[in-house]
């Protein structure tokens, strides 16, 4: 009996014990140095990648990709309203299958940061709410609104369920080691005062509860409570601190770009800075660095928001937008990463010393038992220095960190970039564009049949719900045949102000002029003389929206189309308002409702072929082709510089919208801001923001593949191109 229960005792011990490793080999938590994974403190490198702006076939090699660049995790939103454009009907297929991006991820041998908001802001459509959300009775978003929190934590709560089924956490061997709730809440919450802290907090204490087993984080937010941790975001954060003691540096959004929008030049940071910034962060005791965006991508679709985001994401980002690397970005930070990653042992051990070398010039020293080490620092921007430290001499470049592992040799500095630059070019393929053929909308039967018919002037988005960037305006003028600007020869003037984002005016089925909002002036007013004849006129307004908007407080109160007045001037009797007149009203275009994008669409018409047709550059034209795929495997784009506004499809795939903006500001040469803490380079000047949009090879089939083209205010679809994207070192 005694051996029995000796035995006994030493196989439950054995038991406990191996529970005790399993728990220990499978958690995530924190202190002030840094995240602890499976018991080790451990410096991460991150890269934000968002699994909608590619395709499936895509995503092993971005993710392959970042890992050859030295990162240790991904990191990626989940987009509410994609996996939900409905209430209570989910989408997790295709470009949405989050599930999937997720173990491809571990598969990898990478980390996760599921940043499951739900708002993301993102530059994306609504900030990735889905529009339904804003017609439930009683809410407002971002707030201690019940019926906002309601149907927030029961959207947070199947993300999470969703991951912990597919056994996804670190806590259950899963490579998810941190989520985030909420998306830069501080910058709003003064806007929502007691119900804003009340609200934040409540997310908090809601998303602990979910009960992941790993660290959740909020991003700007100064007073996120524990256990929550609170990080930065921003071009540099090496002046951040956690709010309490206990909390590790994390620094969730290294801006390695920026975002384009229409009509405005294109973003570009150097990566010298990035470094820079980057080394800044560590050095300081930051031990979690998320480059955002690591790869950008393609808003697809009517996913950009803004408004005025443009179609491609690039944001300047180590991995273009085609998933191509881009030189000297992706390869200098690969040798930042390796450099401090030969300092990581003692970067979690130790505190840094700060000793001064000079004017400029700083000393950082992390000493432990594990080892020494130190990043020496010249914040000037234009001089190089020559410092001594530990009786041996260094110089650094102006603006650099130079990284010493062990107190002695430089491993790397932030200056000298060793990677060769790449340059990338656009090349003509091979792939043969079939003959244009054409389909015109009929602006002049606009809302004869209209059954939504009221007075005044009624917000877009309340009538369109999103369901089309089009919503037609239609009223009608009777004009006496003894107006004396008939007889006189002039035309009266219409003035129609909108609240954006774009609008194009027709009289009596005529183009008679548009007019464009701004991303500084969203609201806009078109003034023109329009030809009006004796007898009824229809005065047709097409408001354009181009991405609602995903960032700023209470956004979903803010409003879209034409909201007038609407007036008509040089009439016998003056001024003449038309705001309070019937107005009737149309969701979407007439090649919407007919499936005009999809092979099945385009035979319900009778499309016009010839040249003749193609060229005369008419309004509100839907334009289709058949096209070969190029051979390789190189990346494809279509070269639209020859139309002005629209959207495109390839197999009934959305592209995107395009836009032959041309970019205003001044592109001198990059100069460093002080006051906004970053570098500002800029390019494109006096070009289209965005000429070439992406063009999936998965989206195409060897032969016969459908183009379509809806064109808004004229184009020239004969000179459209589809090119190859190639990238040479310089």
């Amino acid at each position: 009996m005694e051996a029995t229960s000796v035995s006994s005792k030493w196989i439950l011990h054995c038991m406990l014990f191996i529970l005790a490793v399993q728990n220990t080999h499978c958690s995530v938590t924190y202190d002030r140095k840094a995240l602890i994974i499976n018991g080790q403190r451990r410096i991460l490198f991150s890269g934000s990648i968002h699994y909608p702006r590619s395709t499936p076939d895509m995503w092993e090699g971005l993710i392959q990709k970042a890992k050859d660049g030295g990162l240790d995790a991904i990191d990626t939103y989940v987009f509410w309203n994609v996996h939900e454009p409905s209430p209570g009907n989910f989408n997790f297929e295709g470009r949405y299958d989050l599930v999937r991006f997720v173990k491809l991820v571990q598969k990898a041998g990478l980390y996760v940061h599921l940043r499951i908001g739900p708002y993301v802001c993102a530059e994306w459509n609504f900030g990735g709410f889905p529009v339904w959300l804003k017609y439930v009775p009683g809410i407002s978003f971002r707030t201690d609104n019940e019926p906002f929190k309601m149907a927030m934590q029961r959207f947070t709560q199947k993300i999470v369920q969703m991951m912990k089924d597919k056994m996804l956490f670190q806590s259950q061997g899963g490579p998810i080691i941190l989520s985030q709730i909420e998306n830069e809440y501080g910058i709003e919450s003064k806007a929502y005062g007691a119900d804003g802290r009340a609200y934040m907090n409540w997310a908090a204490k809601m998303a602990v509860e979910t009960d992941t087993g790993v660290p959740w984080v909020m991003c700007k937010e100064d007073d996120a409570p524990d256990p929550v941790i609170n990080t930065c975001n921003g071009f540099y954060c090496d002046y951040f601190s956690p709010n309490k003691p206990y909390k590790p540096t994390m620094w969730t959004e290294a801006w390695t770009g920026w975002f384009e929008d229409f009509g405005e030049p294109i973003h570009h940071r150097p990566v010298e800075d990035l470094a820079f910034a980057v080394g800044r962060f560590i050095q300081k005791g930051g031990s979690f660095v998320n480059y955002y965006m690591y790869h950008g991508g393609t808003n697809f679709g009517r996913a950009a928001g803004g408004p005025f985001i443009t179609t491609s994401y690039d944001y300047d980002a180590p991995i273009d937008e085609y998933g191509l690397i881009r030189q000297p970005k992706y390869g200098h930070l690969k040798e930042l990463h390796k450099a401090i990653k030969l300092c990581e042992h003692v970067l979690v051990s130790a505190d840094p010393t700060l000793t001064p070398l000079g004017n400029y010039e700083q000393a950082h020293i992390f000493s432990s038992s594990s080892g020494c080490a130190v990043f020496l620092t010249n914040y000037h921007l234009n001089d190089a220095a020559h410092v001594t430290f530990n009786n041996m001499h260094y110089e650094l470049p102006p603006w650099s960190i130079s990284i010493l592992p062990d107190c002695k040799t430089v491993a790397f500095n932030t200056a000298k970039v060793g990677a060769k630059a790449s340059e990338a070019q656009m090349i003509r393929t091979n792939g043969k564009m079939l003959s244009w053929e054409i389909f015109s909308e009929d602006i002049s039967t606009i809302n004869d049949d209209s059954s939504l018919v009221y007075v005044g002037l009624l917000e877009q988005l309340n009538v369109t719900r999103d369901t089309s960037d089009y919503l037609w305006y239609t009223t009608s003028i009777e004009i006496s045949t003894s107006e004396s600007f008939l007889r006189q020869g002039y035309d009266p003037t219409l003035t129609v102000q909108s609240a954006g984002h774009a609008l194009h005016v027709f009289i009596n089925g005529y183009l008679s002029g548009s007019a464009f909002g701004t991303k500084a002036n969203k609201k806009f007013t078109f003034t023109g003389g329009i030809n009006l004849q004796a007898g009824v006129n229809k005065i047709s307004l097409l408001s354009v929206a181009v991405g609602l908007p995903n960032n700023g407080a209470h956004f979903e109160t803010w409003n879209i189309g034409v909201l007038g007045p609407v007036t008509l001037d040089g009439l016998d009797e003056g001024s003449k308002d038309l705001s309070w007149q019937n107005w009737s009203y149309k969701v979407g275009l007439t090649g919407e409702a007919m499936n005009l994008v999809s092979s099945n669409g385009i035979s319900s018409v009778d499309w016009v072929g010839g040249s003749l047709a193609i060229n005369k550059q008419l309004p509100l034209t839907w334009y289709k082709a058949y096209i070969d795929a190029p051979e390789g495997k190189d990346p494809l784009a279509l070269d639209l510089r020859s139309m002005g506004k629209g959207q495109v499809w390839i197999n009934g795939q959305s592209i995107g919208r395009y836009w032959t903006a041309y970019a205003n500001g001044n592109c001198s040469q990059c100069s460093y801001s002080g006051a906004y803490r970053q570098w500002k380079c800029l390019s494109g000047c006096g070009q289209p923001t965005q000429r070439w949009y992406h063009v999936p090879r998965s989206w195409l089939k060897p032969t016969g593949n459908l183009l379509v083209v809806f064109e808004e205010i004229g184009g020239d679809a004969s000179r459209i191109s589809l090119l190859k994207r190639l990238v040479s070192s310089l």
